[in-house]
């Protein structure tokens, strides 16, 4: 789960992380309004959507007066912000940050992520900070410093030294970095994080640390420990059949494809998807009913699939296992009459009861296609839906 700026500030100002002075607004009286609190001008109003690059699609602007701040967020507020997080169809602008402008002297990067394939953590950083971070670890990844951490053992002072030294920190700003750093960590722990990210995080001219930007994501699995975070929710900048499909215990992920996908099991859907792929066909969705889903479920992920209007062609791919083939044929069939198939359908389903699922489908009428292995039902969608 993502939330945004603002909402991320503050968790930062929870564990004494430094942030600038501002506000959200929802209108350009409340952006004026907080504007007149921050002593000063320039001030920056700045769009908030879940997507980086807000600044080179015009959603970070300065402004020198109340006016400005008000013809600003007037015009930023319902725009559609395109950027290269986006995708083209961009994102609507419902909020705005509007923050105290810094004298800024320097742009660095911190991040922090797990890294699964040696189970720790690990403290991202560069002297390069700013919004082509991207370029900047593709192109020269000597300028990013990364410091490993073991869970079990947590942060440690020679790390922070390690990273803030690499940023090549003035004396004045070393002890704060060093101070700033475990809290930042801790914050990443506690609360269950899969990324906390701070790009810039800015040296002022006074010699300050402040972050900037931040990003945070969660792990919606531990969710559950945190409804302070699951108030954060924006449900705005979610995919709507995304939110659909959670509210039947669905997991699903839209792609850009046309062939829809309904399989049972993460790393089933992988497989699936990388099957399609070498036989021609793009996948459009990434839909996985689990391993103890009923019929309801079956269909409703199967109803879900049929209202992208992107779908050609589905393709399902069942190992009954706890899931029974004939359950899952009982779900397809239940579908399929509610919705009524525009599209081609391939069944490839093995496992508890197939003979049965089989049997199922075969008398109820429908236009399916059956395969007699992946490899054959992924060739087979993707020429119908060619």
């Amino acid at each position: 789960m993502k939330i945004h700026e603002y909402q991320a500030k503050e968790l930062f100002k929870k564990y004494d992380i430094p942030v600038p002075a501002g506000g959200v607004a929802w209108d350009p009286p409340a952006a004026v309004k907080t504007a007149a609190t921050l002593g000063g001008f320039p001030v920056v109003v700045k769009a908030q959507i879940h997507a980086g690059g807000r600044g080179k699609g015009g959603g970070v602007k300065l402004a020198g007066s109340l006016g400005e701040v008000e013809r600003i967020t007037g015009k930023m507020l319902g725009m559609t912000l395109v950027t290269h997080q986006t995708g083209p169809e961009g994102r609507r602008v419902g909020k705005v940050l509007v923050e105290q402008g810094l004298s800024i002297v320097r742009e660095l990067y911190l991040g922090i992520v797990p890294d699964r394939s040696t189970a720790k953590i690990v403290v991202i950083a560069s002297q390069a900070g700013g919004m082509d971070i991207e370029a900047v670890a593709d192109r020269t990844p000597e300028k990013i410093v990364k410091v490993f951490i073991n869970p079990l053992d947590g942060i440690r002072s020679f790390h922070c030294r390690q990273i803030a030294y690499a940023l090549e920190l003035p004396q004045a700003a070393m002890k704060q970095f060093l101070n700033m750093l475990p809290r930042l960590y801790r914050l990443f722990v506690e609360y269950d994080c899969s990324l906390l990210e701070i790009n810039p995080l800015v040296l002022t001219a006074e010699d300050k640390l402040v972050a900037l930007d931040a990003k945070a994501g969660f792990d919606d699995n531990a969710l559950f420990r945190h409804p302070d975070i699951l108030e954060c929710r924006d449900l705005a900048e979610e995919d709507p059949l995304e939110i659909e499909a959670s509210k039947y215990n669905l997991n699903y992920i839209n792609l850009d494809g046309n062939i829809g996908n309904m399989v049972n099991g993460a790393g089933l859907a992988m497989a699936t998807m990388d099957i399609i792929k070498r036989a021609g066909g793009e996948p459009a969705n990434f839909l996985d009913v689990g391993g103890g889903a009923s019929s309801e479920m079956v269909e409703n992920g199967f109803r879900i699939i049929l209202s992208d209007k992107k779908v050609k062609g589905i393709l399902i791919n069942i190992f009954g296992g706890i899931l029974r083939c004939d359950v899952l044929a009982d779900g397809v069939v239940q579908a399929a009459k509610k919705t009524g198939i525009t599209v081609p359908v391939v069944v490839r389903m093995e496992g508890t009861n197939v003979e049965k699922g089989r049997r199922i489908l075969s008398e109820s009428g429908l236009n399916l296609t059956t395969a007699v292995d992946l490899k054959d039902a992924a060739a087979k969608v993707a020429g119908l839906v060619a």
